[in-house]
């Protein structure tokens, strides 16, 4: 495999200098790898989100969106598991005072030949005794033995101190699926198999590594639950195991840097679970995980509500608990994965490098930029922008040389440029120049919303 020139320093230079990614709180001095979208990076991120929704919920004739509430009823979470077993193994150390998790001092020890995931705590703890694993903040070897903490964040509801009700902040959106199965169902009248889809936020209050938007506290999820029948749920486990494939491979990432990696442990509700990772930066990592969940989740809802989950076969009358296949992907992770799979530097016949993220243009932020040769030709320049902007998005620049401003929007992957001359004075042609060849051809203006509409179609 070709080295590659993306590196994670150069990714979050870029991010903040171009608009697409914002240090959060950053005028107070941050928060805890916090991140703002800025005004490109917003629009990156709708359009993946956008395209996975068009993917799995457009494009399927039985799935079905919601968007329920961050905030539950904390039996949701009681239900599920969260409040008992939703935790990281943690180790503080005794010299600097900083706070660590352990599998992620074991991976950054081994460099990733090591999987935690496999140990119990006494596992993680003897391996970092007998490798004298050190604090990465002072280096020093003096650690507490691991504790458990929950992953929730805690708040309360009610107005006075008598009457203050625990409840969290969502830690994941798949239980928001499951709570409306029969909502869903009922009003759609979808028979089993049939899907049901979220894109939303959630929130765990854990330590994260620093690896930019990799892991946050506060991140994004798109969620695809697939309700069945059991014996036939293993099929539609690898079909999701491809659908996910698939989907990363028509947006444009190389498989040389996509692979499957089964789970080495599965969670107690699981009968298959699998991550498609990705070679970021840092290495490879999770990007999305497909997991055929059983009939746990319903069946945990039912026992914790009091009420039956049951679907009832329209047909034969037979009454089950549905199997649950499982296709989740960070929006933020997914994002990350995006910038770092577009980011190219290119040598030019004049020594010059030229950075250029070479996103598919369904996600581009913008579809098309529109250049006035010079100053005197903005009034022509602005009426074409505003007529492309009732089609897409589109990016206006008039400040500095033309190659100034080629070079401003091949660094946010604008993947074409309109340039008003004074030849579309004359006949109403411009020049379209292609992001990725530089290539340029000369076209009318109706023609120029045509060849770009077809170009940025996601299929």
């Amino acid at each position: 495999m070709a080295e590659r020139a993306v590196t994670m320093e150069k990714l979050v230079a870029l991010c903040k200098t171009r608009g697409i990614i914002f240090p959060g709180s950053e005028i107070y001095g941050g928060m805890g790898n916090t991140w703002d979208y800025g005004p490109v990076g917003v629009e990156i991120k709708n359009n993946l989100k956008r395209a996975w929704w068009k993917r799995f919920v457009q494009e399927s004739d039985n799935s079905f969106g919601v968007d329920a509430a961050i905030l539950m009823n904390s039996r949701v979470w009681d239900a599920s598991g969260h409040t008992t077993s939703f935790t990281d193994p943690k180790m503080d150390c005794k010299e600097c005072k900083s706070r660590h998790r352990a599998d992620n001092l074991i991976e950054a020890h081994s460099k990733g030949k090591v999987n935690p995931d496999a140990m119990t705590n006494e596992e993680m703890e003897a391996y970092i005794a007998e490798h004298r694993v050190c604090c990465p903040i002072c280096g020093k070897f003096n650690w507490t033995n691991i504790r458990t903490f929950n992953l929730m964040f805690e708040t309360s509801r009610g107005v006075t101190d008598e009457n203050q009700n625990k409840i969290y902040l969502r830690p994941e959106t798949a239980q928001g699926e499951f709570v409306n199965f029969l909502n869903v169902q009922r009003t759609t009248r979808a028979k089993v198999p049939f899907g049901i889809a979220q894109i939303g936020k959630a929130f765990r209050n854990e330590i994260t590594p620093g690896n930019f938007i990799f892991r946050t506290i506060e991140f994004e999820q798109m969620e695809h639950q697939w309700f069945c029948k059991a014996g036939t749920d293993s099929e539609f486990y690898a079909e999701f195991k491809k659908k996910a494939w698939d989907f990363l491979v028509s947006l444009g990432f190389s498989e040389e840097r996509l692979r499957f990696k089964d789970h080495d442990k599965l969670a107690h509700y699981a009968k298959e679970a699998c991550d498609i990772q990705y070679l970021f930066p840092m290495g490879w990592s999770e990007l999305n995980g497909i997991h055929n969940r059983t009939d746990y989740d319903l069946s945990r809802h039912q026992e914790f509500s009091g009420k039956s989950l049951a679907y009832v076969d329209p047909v034969s009358g037979e009454r089950y608990i549905p199997y649950v296949i499982e296709y989740s992907i960070g929006a933020d992770r997914l994002m990350l994965a995006a910038l770092s799979e577009a980011y190219d530097e290119e040598t030019l016949e004049n020594g010059e490098i030229r950075n250029v993220m070479r996103f598919h243009p369904a996600i581009a932020a913008y579809k098309a930029a529109v250049l006035p040769l010079q100053k005197n030709l903005a009034p022509q320049a602005r009426e074409l922008s505003a007529k492309l902007a009732k089609r897409f998005p589109v990016s206006y620049d008039e400040a500095g040389s033309i190659g100034k401003r080629y070079r401003r929007q091949d660094e946010i992957g604008t993947p074409f440029c309109l340039t008003v001359d004074f030849q579309t004075v004359e006949d109403g042609t411009v020049t379209v120049r292609d992001r990725d060849t530089m290539a340029q051809i000369r076209l009318s203006a109706d023609e120029a919303i045509a060849y770009i509409e077809e170009k940025i179609r996601f299929d």
